[in-house]
């Protein structure tokens, strides 16, 4: 299983955006230094009044589809 650190700031508009489905997906830069791109749905369960904010290990299977997310920070 692969795994990425991923530090996630996303304030509460912004994430609007993603509920409201302008955007679907979310792009950022890993800790180890890798570009990811994965749906912003997976955020769902950690927004807050403010948004999305922490560190987050995403878990990937052989085939890089999304396996599970967890907030670590």
């Amino acid at each position: 299983m692969k795994t990425l650190t991923l530090d996630i700031s996303i304030p509460a508009d912004r994430y609007e955006a993603l509920y409201s489905g302008a955007v679907s997906d979310v792009q950022a830069v890993s800790r180890e230094g890798l570009s990811v791109r994965f749906p912003g749905r997976i955020l769902q369960k950690f927004v807050d009044h403010q948004g999305v904010h922490g560190t987050f290990v995403i878990e990937f299977d052989s085939s890089n589809k999304f396996k599970a997310i967890k907030k670590i920070v």
